[in-house]
């Protein structure tokens, strides 16, 4: 990772293209006790990937949450697709939350569903769409992660990397239009991890899907910004020494504080003490 860095293509420009997919304004929030983000500002634009790099207990899972609309800001604002959350009713959240796909920690399936009705999860709520063209998505989606033989098991025969690239398959169900990893590979096996990884990799490179990713993992960071899914190879490869994905970018937050904003080559060559001694 030492020398230059530099972008696999020309900057895309995301953010002056189209207004973006999150925005965050100065956002504060506290749970009785110090706030736990504080003035808080970022945007994620569209073909975007921000990986939030941090310890446990800065807020990551938390700005997940507040991105979702299933927690509010005690000041500033949350824009998802342009919507201010805390100006919306609770079923005029619905319709964001469905273009919204989340990876949550664990994977947080249900025991009692099989791989087919947790995937499906979702559609079944809406009770309008036909049970074969449920089917055909499911599968549609497994494939995608490469689990079509899981379709009727249920999560206790899985193993746990398994479990979690069901929950992709979950999140990426309805097609959304962004996607949000609360720590993805959090507890898995260094192989799994880099499986998991390459998922997301492939979400980012085939699909050009806005996403989030929160993590404490440097290596993960690393592979996502440094490689890139070859649909030929159907594989993640290497970028050339020195390139990086320009549409991947990063994120980290020290005491409830953004402290970095900004591309990998940035983050190397950061004065920052607090990012100097996580990257140490």
């Amino acid at each position: 990772m030492n020398g230059a860095l530099s972008t696999a293509r020309p900057s895309s420009g995301l953010a002056s293209e189209a207004s973006p997919v999150v925005e965050l304004r100065h956002v504060t929030i506290a749970f009785d006790g110090p706030p736990v983000l504080e003035d808080v500002s970022f945007t994620v634009a569209p073909g975007e990937t921000r990986i939030l790099l941090g310890p446990a207990g800065v807020g990551k899972s938390v700005l997940l949450k507040l991105i979702n609309g299933l927690i509010m800001p005690d000041s500033g604002k949350v824009l998802l697709f342009g919507e201010d959350l805390a100006s919306l009713k609770e079923e005029q959240l619905f319709p964001l939350r469905a273009r919204t796909g989340m990876v949550f920690q664990e994977g947080a399936l249900f025991d009692s569903l099989t791989v087919r009705d947790n995937v499906a999860y979702q559609l079944i709520q809406e009770e309008t769409i036909p049970d074969q063209e449920i089917d055909r998505r499911v599968r549609e989606a497994l494939s995608f992660v490469g689990l079509e033989e899981t379709f009727s098991l249920f999560p206790a025969s899985l193993s746990g990397g398994m479990r979690r690239r069901v929950a992709i398959a979950r999140a990426l169900i309805n097609n959304p239009e962004l996607l949000l990893y609360d720590s993805p590979t959090g507890g898995l096996d260094p192989i799994t991890s880099t499986n998991i990884i390459e998922l997301i990799v492939k979400q980012r490179d085939v699909h050009r899907t806005p996403s989030m990713l929160v993590t404490h993992r440097l290596q993960d960071a690393f592979a996502l910004c440094t490689h890139r899914f070859d649909t030929e190879k159907d594989s993640m490869i290497p970028l050339p020494k020195g390139i990086t994905d320009p549409t991947t970018t990063f994120l980290m937050l020290e005491e409830g504080r953004l402290i970095f904003d900004g591309s990998l080559h940035e983050l190397l060559h950061s004065e920052n003490k607090f990012v100097r001694e996580f990257l140490e």
